[in-house]
C-alpha cells in the first residue's frame, strides 16, 4: 500500500506494515472472510454428499441390472453364486454410501451451519457485529497517534519548505555580488532573506522535532491499543480455525471406509463366496441335471390293454421331478445321487427348457427336423407328407391330454398323419379341431 493515502486521518502512507494508518482493515477483513468460509466449507461438503448420493444409486441400479442378467443368463451352480454375489457387495457399499451422504449433511453440514449462525451476527444496517466492533476498536486505538503523525507530517513539510527557501536565498545572496549592478539597498534585503530564512529553518527544524517527540511518546500506547484490539481479532480467528480442524476430521471419519468393520466384513465375506465357487462340483450339477447323468424312458415293450380305453404312450409318463416312481427306468447308483445332487434352479434353467425325456412332439424331437447343413434325418423312413384320409370313429373316446380329441362312436373326422410307431394319428374334426387319437379306434371310410 506504498503511496496510499487515508481520507480519515489525512495521512500518507508509505509502508504495507500493520502499523501504519488504515492498515488494520486486512485483519477486518478476515472477519468477513471467516463467514464466507463457512458457506464455501458448507458447499464443499454438500457437493461431496451429492456425489456420495449418486455413485450409491449407480451401485445398486448396476447390481440390479447385472443381477438380472446373470439370472437369466447361462452360468449356473456355485460359479453363478460367486458371481451374485459381487452384486450384493455393490448393494452393501452403496448403502454405506448412502450413510456418509446422510453423516456429511445431518451432522457436519448442520454443525458448520450451527456454528456459523452462533459466531457471525447480521446487523439491521448491513455487516456484521463482529466486524464494527473490530473496525471501532482499531479506529479508537489509533485516532490519537494518527493525529500526532498527521502533525509530524505538517511539520514535516514545513521544515523541508523553510530548507528549500534557505538554499534559494543564499543562492540570489551569492549571485547577486557578482552583479555589479544592483544597488546596496538590493543586496541588503538579499542578505535579510537569507537570515529570515535561516531562522525560519530552525523555528520548522525545532517545531518538527517537537512533534516527532510527541509521536513517540504516544507510540508505546499506541502499539499497546492496536495489539489488545488485534489479539481479540486472533481469539475469535482460532476459535474459527479450531472449529474447521475438528470438522475435518469429523469429515475424515464419515469418508474413511477403510477402518469401518462393516466394510471390511463385506469384501471377506465376497472373498468366502468366490473362493466357494467350486468348478468339479458345477461339472457334476450339469452332467446330472442336462448331460449323461439324466433319467431316461427307455423304449419297452407294452401291451394293448382296454382298460387303459387308449394305448400308453412315453409322451404321458411323468418326469421323475413330479415325484412319481416311472415304470420300467433303470438308474445306476450313481445317477441317482447325482439327479438328487443340486436340488437348487440354475439361471439357465430359468429360461431354457431342457428335455427330460422323448417326445414324439415335432419341437422337442431331436431327429424330426433336418441337421444344420439342410439333410434330412437318416432315422426317417418316410419324409412324405401323409394324404388326408376321412375316418370313423369305432368306439367312444374321451381325450385325456390338451393335446388329444374326444369323439364318439360312429362321428367322423379327417386324418392328416398317419399312425407313428406308438399307435397314434393326428387328425381333424369337422369343428376344425386339431389333435392326436388312438389309430386302433378308427376305421377309414370306403
Amino acid at each position: 500500500m506504498s503511496g496510499s493515502y487515508d481520507d480519515s486521518v489525512g495521512v500518507e502512507v508509505s509502508s504495507d506494515s500493520f502499523w501504519e494508518v488504515g492498515n488494520y482493515k486486512r485483519t477486518v477483513k478476515r472477519i468477513d472472510d471467516g463467514h464466507r468460509l463457512c458457506s464455501d466449507l458448507m458447499n464443499c461438503i454438500h457437493e461431496r454428499a451429492r456425489i456420495e448420493k449418486a455413485y450409491a444409486q449407480q451401485l445398486t441400479e448396476w447390481a440390479k441390472r447385472w443381477k438380472q442378467l446373470v439370472e437369466k443368463g447361462p452360468q449356473y451352480g456355485t460359479v453363478e453364486k460367486a458371481w451374485h454375489a459381487v452384486m450384493s457387495e455393490a448393494e452393501k457399499v452403496s448403502e454405506l454410501h448412502l450413510d456418509i451422504k446422510n453423516a456429511l449433511m445431518n451432522e457436519d453440514f448442520e454443525k458448520i451451519k450451527n456454528w456459523q449462525k452462533e459466531a457471525f451476527h447480521k446487523q439491521m444496517i448491513g455487516g456484521f457485529k463482529e466486524t464494527k466492533e473490530a473496525e471501532d476498536g482499531y479506529r479508537k486505538a489509533q485516532k490519537p497517534w494518527a493525529k500526532k503523525l498527521k502533525e509530524v507530517e505538517a511539520a514535516k513539510k514545513a521544515y523541508h519548505a523553510a530548507c528549500k527557501e534557505e538554499k534559494l536565498a543564499i543562492s540570489r545572496e551569492m549571485n547577486s555580488k557578482a552583479d555589479p549592478a544592483l544597488n546596496p539597498e538590493q543586496l541588503k534585503k538579499l542578505q535579510d532573506k537569507v537570515e529570515k530564512s535561516k531562522q525560519d529553518v530552525l523555528k520548522t527544524k525545532e517545531k518538527y522535532e517537537k512533534s516527532l517527540k510527541d509521536l513517540d511518546q504516544v507510540t508505546p500506547q499506541y502499539m499497546e491499543n492496536m495489539e489488545q484490539v488485534f489479539e481479540q481479532c486472533q481469539q475469535f480467528e482460532e476459535k474459527r480455525l479450531r472449529f474447521f480442524r475438528e470438522v475435518l476430521l469429523e469429515v475424515q471419519k464419515h469418508l474413511d471406509l477403510s477402518n469401518d468393520v462393516s466394510y471390511k466384513n463385506i469384501y471377506r465375506e465376497l472373498e468366502q463366496n468366490i473362493k466357494t465357487a467350486d468348478a468339479i462340483e458345477d461339472l457334476r450339477w450339469f452332467r446330472a441335471n442336462h448331460g449323461p447323468g439324466m433319467s431316461m424312458n427307455w423304449p419297452q415293450f407294452e401291451e394293448w390293454s382296454a382298460d387303459f380305453n387308449r394305448t400308453l404312450s412315453r409322451r404321458e409318463k411323468k418326469k421323475a421331478s413330479d415325484g412319481v416312481t416311472l415304470t420300467g427306468v433303470n438308474q445306476t447308483g450313481d445317477q441317482a445321487s447325482q439327479h438328487t445332487k443340486h436340488s437348487s434352479v440354475s439361471s439357465s434353467e430359468k429360461n431354457q427348457s431342457y428335455p427330460t425325456e422323448w417326445s414324439d412332439e415335432e419341437s422337442s424331437n431331436p431327429f424330426s427336423s433336418t441337421d444344420a447343413n439342410g439333410d434330412t434325418n437318416p432315422f426317417d423312413e418316410d419324409a412324405s407328407p401323409a394324404m388326408e384320409v376321412r375316418v370313423r370313429a369305432l368306439y367312444d373316446y374321451e381325450g385325456q391330454e390338451h393335446d388329444e380329441l374326444s369323439f364318439k362312436a360312429g362321428d367322423e373326422l379327417t386324418k392328416t398323419e398317419d399312425e407313428d410307431e406308438q399307435g397314434w394319428c393326428k387328425g381333424r374334426l369337422d369343428n376344425g379341431q386339431v389333435g392326436l387319437y388312438p389309430a386302433n379306434y378308427v376305421e377309414a371310410i370306403q
